[in-house]
């Protein structure tokens, strides 16, 4: 169940570009990131590092040996401990553009702690899917990694493969990342469920189906029961299964993902809402408009006109 889940979290993205680093880093140093529309993936090579994020979540150990993920590029700092003063990372570095590499130095010597970094670039023209129910951090241990072969022996190599300028370096270092990056996925599923509950609906045969569906063909006329034939599982089953892992009920995860949808097309494309409608799985542009309203707030057009008038000012 892990590999088709993967897949299916898989298949809309297409990996186009990346930067990735070797950071050394010594005594009191600390380092701030941003936001950012891509995954980021930090090996701890040698030294120990904790990651904290903007609220107010417990913070995260990283030891030698440990991966990090983060698929969804969501802000985060790493540092030498809690309570570090942070450096912008745009001010240690600045103007990077993808596939370039280089070596970056923090804190004072020596330089204790060193880690791979990478900032995964996936084709802003796929839509997000199932990849959008993953958490903003997942973390494999070195006890976890050891027991993978393959994803050892690529993150072993990954230095020494980044810093060649052979002919083809360039995708080779690419495609290198994304296999780390795949088999990551799947030791979590395989591993992490009991820690995450999110991947624990990943894991889950039936429900994960229903996501499956539900992602992957929101236009579809789905109903519970449709939709817990999809999982294999009774009505009442698949109802009460489906709210306690997911947070929401089946019929509301699916107008959700219908809305997100309709959203991105009205903000990126001139399609008509009529169309948009019909694109995201309502009958009528009555019921669009209401359900719109109802989840933001606002209508659609409203949202569009808005949105154009933000490009507008963000334009140079």
């Amino acid at each position: 169940m892990g590999d088709d889940a993967l897949t299916a979290l898989l298949r809309p993205l297409w990996l186009i570009d990346i930067f990735h680093s070797v950071w050394e880093a010594g005594g009191a140093w600390g380092v701030k990131g941003h936001e950012d529309s891509c995954a980021i993936m930090h090996h701890m090579v040698r030294g120990s590092c904790v990651i904290t994020f903007e609220d107010d979540s417990e913070p995260v150990d990283l030891y030698e040996g440990d991966l990090a993920i983060f698929p969804h590029g969501t802000a985060h700092s790493f540092s030498a401990g809690r309570g570090a003063h942070t450096t912008p990372l745009s001010a240690l570095v600045p103007n990077v553009s993808p596939g370039e590499s280089g070596l970056v130095r923090v804190g004072t010597p020596p330089y204790g702690t060193r880690m791979l970094c990478a900032s995964l670039r996936y084709s802003p023209l796929t839509e997000p899917g199932l990849y959008g129910e993953l958490p903003r951090i997942i973390v494999l241990r070195r006890s976890m990694l050891e027991g993978e072969p393959l994803l050892m022996s690529t993150l072993g190599a990954l230095p020494s493969e980044i810093g060649r300028t052979a002919p083809g370096a360039r995708l080779v270092a690419l495609r290198a990342f994304e296999t780390v990056f795949v088999l990551s996925l799947r030791v979590a599923l395989e591993q992490l469920t009991e820690q995450s509950p999110a991947l624990r609906v990943l894991r889950h045969q039936g429900i994960s189906k229903a996501l499956m569906a539900i992602h992957g063909s929101y236009a579809e006329p789905w109903t519970v029961e449709t939709l817990a034939r999809k999982a294999g599982m009774s009505r009442s089953a698949f109802s009460h299964q489906f709210k306690d892992l997911v947070g929401e009920t089946p019929m509301r995860h699916l107008t959700a993902r219908r809305l997100q949808e309709a959203k991105r097309l009205l903000s990126d494309t001139p399609m008509a809402q009529h169309e948009i409608a019909q694109r995201v799985g309502y009958r009528s542009q009555v019921g669009f408009h209401q359900a719109f309203r109802k989840e933001f707030d606002t209508t659609p057009g409203t949202f569009r006109s808005e949105r154009e008038v933000e490009r507008v000012d963000e334009s140079p």
